[in-house]
């Protein structure tokens, strides 16, 4: 009796991963297409080495699009700046944004990195 409930209990569980697995798939393809297709006039890339970005900072100009590529040298980072809702990584290396507002924007690396990773930021100065 024990070991019918115990597979029984398995399967349930299995059905349950697989529902769960597929839904969140659909919803990341359809986050993806729902996109709007902005055409960038200009490019930055911004290379993550240990513990540093490339550049202490990046300039960009107010209203111009621009394709934000993050390129990963050594490691395992990432790139977060909230203000213009951009996050890259290895999964998702490039976005192409506007800055609508002058001023300037503290980017951090958005995954744990190892001990140097609360100094590993830069700027992004919109003029």
């Amino acid at each position: 009796m024990i070991k019918k409930f115990a597979i029984l209990l398995s399967i349930v569980f299995v059905i349950a991963l697989t529902a769960c697995g597929n839904s969140n798939d659909s919803a990341a393809g359809n986050a993806n297409t729902s996109e709007p297709e902005i055409e960038a006039e200009t490019e930055l890339i911004i290379t993550a080495t240990n513990y540093s970005f490339d550049q202490e900072e990046y300039h960009l100009k107010k209203g111009v699009p621009v394709k934000i590529i993050f390129k990963n040298d050594s490691g395992n980072h990432g790139i977060l700046v909230p203000e213009f809702e951009l996050q890259l990584n290895a999964k998702k290396s490039s976005k192409v944004i506007v800055p609508e507002e002058a001023g300037t924007f503290e980017m951090t690396c958005s995954i744990m990195c190892g001990s140097g990773h609360s100094g590993m930021n830069a700027k992004i100065i919109v003029e």
